[in-house]
C-alpha cells in the first residue's frame, strides 16, 4: 500500500489525475484492490481530495464496465470475470425479485462484487439512466467512509 502511494506521488502535480485514471481502470479491469487507491488518495490529498479522485475514477470505470458489457456481451464479460464468480452473480441476481434494489445496496456497501455487478447490469440491459443514477448516488458513501478512515489512519 505504501509503495502504491509513493508511486502515485511520483507524478507530482499530475498525481490526482493518475490516481483517478488508475481507479477508473481498476473499476472495469480489477487488477488491484480499490482500497489501495483509497489509501493513496487520502494519504496524499486528504479525505476530500482523495474522495474526489476515487469517486470520479470508480464511478467512471463502473459506467465503462456497464457499456462494455452492453456492447460486447457475455463472452467478453466471461473473459474479465472468472467463470465461477460470473455464475455466482448470475445465479444470485436471477434469484432476486428486485435486482435494482439489490444493485443499489451492493454498490452502497463495502466489499460487494462491484465489478461483476456493473458488467452484469449491462448484460441484463438495465436502463442506462437508472444504472448511472444508482452509481452516482450509492457509490459516494462507501468511498467517503474509506477516505475519512484512511485520512485518519495514515
Amino acid at each position: 500500500m505504501e509503495a502504491f502511494r509513493a508511486y502515485i506521488g511520483t507524478f507530482g502535480p499530475f498525481a490526482p489525475l493518475m490516481l483517478t485514471a488508475i481507479q477508473t481502470m481498476q473499476a472495469f479491469l480489477p487488477i488491484i484492490p480499490s482500497f489501495f487507491g483509497f489509501a493513496a488518495g487520502s494519504g496524499l490529498f486528504g479525505a476530500f481530495g482523495g474522495f474526489l479522485c476515487n469517486y470520479i475514477g470508480i464511478s467512471l470505470g463502473s459506467i465503462i464496465a456497464y457499456y462494455l458489457a452492453r456492447r460486447f456481451g457475455i463472452r467478453f464479460v466471461k473473459q474479465i470475470i472468472p467463470e465461477k464468480k460470473y455464475n455466482a452473480v448470475v445465479e444470485w441476481a436471477a434469484s432476486k425479485k428486485s435486482y435494482t434494489i439489490i444493485l443499489f445496496l451492493s454498490i452502497l456497501l463495502p466489499l460487494a462484487p462491484d465489478c461483476a455487478l456493473c458488467y452484469f447490469s449491462g448484460l441484463i440491459n438495465m436502463p442506462t439512466k437508472k444504472y448511472i443514477l444508482i452509481i452516482m448516488t450509492a457509490k459516494p458513501w462507501c468511498i467517503l467512509l474509506y477516505s475519512i478512515f484512511f485520512s485518519n489512519v495514515l
